[in-house]
């Protein structure tokens, strides 16, 4: 896949013949309302046999093009190199397609041998409908090895929209969580509406993931999480309850999720994810937990000093870091996932547990300030699909920080008010991956379906594989 940045004037029909693909195509892999209508600095995703490489610090060609097992000439050729040797971090280059010319004699499978892919991974590249029928001097585009990731969603969709989301792209969700089972102070748990989205989760192949919080629609739960966590009997009461719900539903994760957990419950919070580790691991159901975003072992705050990220990478099967709100919905306008904040959890996550513990954060969803921004002030949560045609509208910019990698714009409503919205795109979406595949971390996590974002997916399939697990 190839990601296009429109330019002040260009069309569907342009983008579409400059790469010599259908349009229909493109309105399709990024689910366009309007094809007659694009916006200056909009992100699309363009089907193609080529790949993008956004250069880092330290890249050279010989690095790349072993990266990409392709040769260093056919990089400078397809890109129009005029100076190989000097390379701008944040540039794009175009990675050409390996390309095999079939010999006398070979046969598909002896050429997927070669190239560890498989037989049907390059007959779908290649089109070719009999894999047993290939003919001497056919070019073949060999398909990239992609790397094999567990992905999580959770929802706190109603359960016809939410099987209607599984059943759009639950091919690539290892984990699927309703959320939430709330806890209550006396170790019993509040359900959500989750029977339709476990048997939909399950037709797809889909692990489901129970998640246990202490949040509740009003309050951050921390003097629930104290009421629970100060008492080993509670504590015990909530797994052995967890247990049984697992074991009635199917449910063979379970994945606690207690926020702005009081600094004096740190350990008893350790103790108690210990206790659901050594109570479900004899029934093969696997643990996890959600970390908030911290960036050292010393961070204070409510949010952060109660979650333990050395303990919790010991006990736990898995971790999901909580890489998302830095553009709070009640604070200023900025950035709500940031690459380099990300970045920066995701290093310190390293010193205090493995890689292949780590699914990252993704959010899914864009968010509209009013300007000025007053304290306290709610932004408008939405669709990163929304935001786009909001920037269409009204006429916006689209443009794009490269320290965040986060795409932006600003425009005035009907009324004179000024706003700015942060959103997710093609090249943040593109950024994020790049994270996963750069620190080989386990996976990705999203919150949370709902918000359409169409490519997201098509960019997650091209990039990696989905793990399926059977437990």
């Amino acid at each position: 896949m190839i990601i296009h940045v429109v330019s002040a004037g260009e069309t569907l029909w342009q983008i579409a013949n400059h790469y010599f693909v259908p349009i229909q195509e493109i309105i399709q892999l990024n689910g366009l309302s309007n094809p007659d209508q694009l916006v200056i600095g909009q992100s699309l995703v363009i089907p193609s046999p080529y790949t993008t490489h956004t250069v880092k610090r330290g890249d050279t060609l010989w690095s790349i093009a072993q990266q990409y097992n392709v040769s260093i000439q056919s990089i400078i050729s397809v890109n129009h190199l005029t100076n190989p040797d000097l390379l701008t971090p944040g540039t794009q280059l175009v990675i050409p397609p390996v390309i095999h010319i079939v010999q006398p004699g070979e046969t598909l499978s002896q050429i997927a041998y070669q190239y560890s892919t498989t037989v049907q991974a390059i007959a779908v590249e290649n089109g070719i409908s009999n894999p047993n029928l290939i003919y001497v001097g056919t070019h073949l585009i060999i398909p990239r090895a992609k790397p094999l990731i567990e992905v999580n969603a959770y929802t706190y969709e109603k359960p016809k929209e939410a099987v209607q989301s599984i059943n759009a792209i639950g091919h690539l969700l290892t984990y699927f969580s309703p959320f939430a089972y709330i806890i209550k102070e006396d170790g019993t748990l509040e359900p959500p509406d989750d029977q339709e989205m476990i048997a939909a989760a399950n037709a797809k192949n889909i692990t489901p993931m129970l998640t246990l919080t202490n949040l509740t629609s009003t309050e951050t739960g921390s003097n629930l999480s104290h009421i629970i966590l100060s008492s080993a009997a509670l504590r015990e009461k909530v797994i052995t309850n967890t247990l049984q719900v697992m074991q009635e539903k199917g449910y063979k994760v379970l994945n606690i999720d207690f926020e702005y957990v009081l600094p004096a419950d740190r350990e008893n919070y350790t103790a108690f994810l210990q206790l659901a580790a050594d109570r479900l691991h004899p029934y093969g159901y696997l643990v996890s937990s959600a970390l908030a975003p911290k960036t050292s072992a010393a961070q204070v705050g409510t949010l952060y000093e109660a979650h333990d990220y050395e303990a919790h990478g010991k006990i736990a099967d898995f971790v999901v870091l909580m890489t998302y709100e830095w553009g709070y919905r009640l604070g200023p306008p900025q950035a709500i996932s940031p690459i380099n904040e990300m970045r920066k959890v995701v290093e310190y996550a390293l010193t205090a547990m493995p890689a292949e513990k780590i699914l990252l954060g993704f959010e899914l969803y864009a968010r509209d300030w009013l300007l000025p921004h007053v304290k306290g002030q709610e932004a408008e949560t939405f669709s990163s699909q929304e935001a786009v045609n909001r920037a269409i509208k009204y006429g916006a910019t689209i443009q794009y920080d490269l320290v965040a990698q986060s795409p932006y714009f600003r425009y005035v409503d009907e009324h004179g008010k000024q706003h700015e919205v942060w959103f997710e795109d093609a090249r943040s979406a593109q950024a994020k991956f790049d994270m996963v595949r750069h620190y080989n971390l386990r996976g990705i996590s999203y919150w949370a379906l709902g918000f359409p974002f169409p490519q997201n997916w098509v960019l997650l399939n091209n990039d990696f594989s989905i793990k399926k697990v059977s437990l």
